[in-house]
């Protein structure tokens, strides 16, 4: 059913609040989400949602059309009285033009059917963040944009990782790791990095 670095309001993250009822629909989403790089919250009574947007920082709310205690439509209202700039996606597995219809109006950044994919939901939320101003790069790929921009900065210079060892006084093996992705640099090392290829250290990002 359904899926980044990020500013938009104060977050290191992009933040999610889920309110569904369904305990296996939160749970799905609270997973799905959260291997997607995003910091989740999930609700089960609707009625605390626009508390939560009020008093904390959220990026995108994800709702259920049918909830009990109030619709999703009826709590997308309560939420536009708070918040005129949030993404709202309304996901329903009863879609109908009249709702469809009223989400619009209440300028809901996506209503999405169940069941859906995860390819669906991803492409969703990179149209939202384009729209919103959003960057959606998870860790993980930064990581690999860093090695690539090191290994390929190291060999235009000629210079093998036993020498760039001996020039940033790092291991061969931290050094491989770090081009691979597969360690997290320390702000510390990327500056001896980025010494040792004399360029700044901002360059070893490769546009991030």
């Amino acid at each position: 059913m359904v899926a980044g670095a990020v500013p938009l309001r104060t977050a290191s993250k992009l933040s999610v609040l889920v309110v569904d009822d369904e305990q296996d629909i939160r749970e799905y989403l609270q997973d799905f989400l959260s291997a997607e790089g995003f910091e989740v919250t999930t609700l089960a009574d609707p009625t605390l949602a626009v508390e939560r947007i009020r008093d904390e920082v959220f990026h995108l709310v994800v709702l259920d059309l049918m909830m009990p205690k109030i619709s999703g439509l009826d709590l997308l209202q309560q939420i536009r009285s708070v918040d005129d700039d949030i993404a709202v996606i309304i996901l329903t597995g009863h879609p109908s033009l009249e709702s469809a219809s009223a989400s619009i109006q209440h300028e809901v950044s996506a209503y999405i059917n169940k069941p859906f994919t995860p390819a669906e939901f991803r492409e969703v939320i990179a149209r939202i963040a384009k729209k919103k101003g959003l960057v959606l790069r998870r860790e993980d790929e930064l990581h690999a944009a860093i090695g690539r921009q090191i290994r390929d900065l190291r060999k235009a210079r000629g210079l093998t990782l036993k020498q760039m060892a001996r020039r940033t006084n790092l291991s061969v093996s931290l050094l491989s790791q770090i081009e691979r992705a597969e360690s997290s640099a320390s702000v510390s090392s990327l500056f001896k990095v980025a010494t040792a290829l004399d360029v700044r250290l901002t360059d070893l990002f490769g546009g991030y």
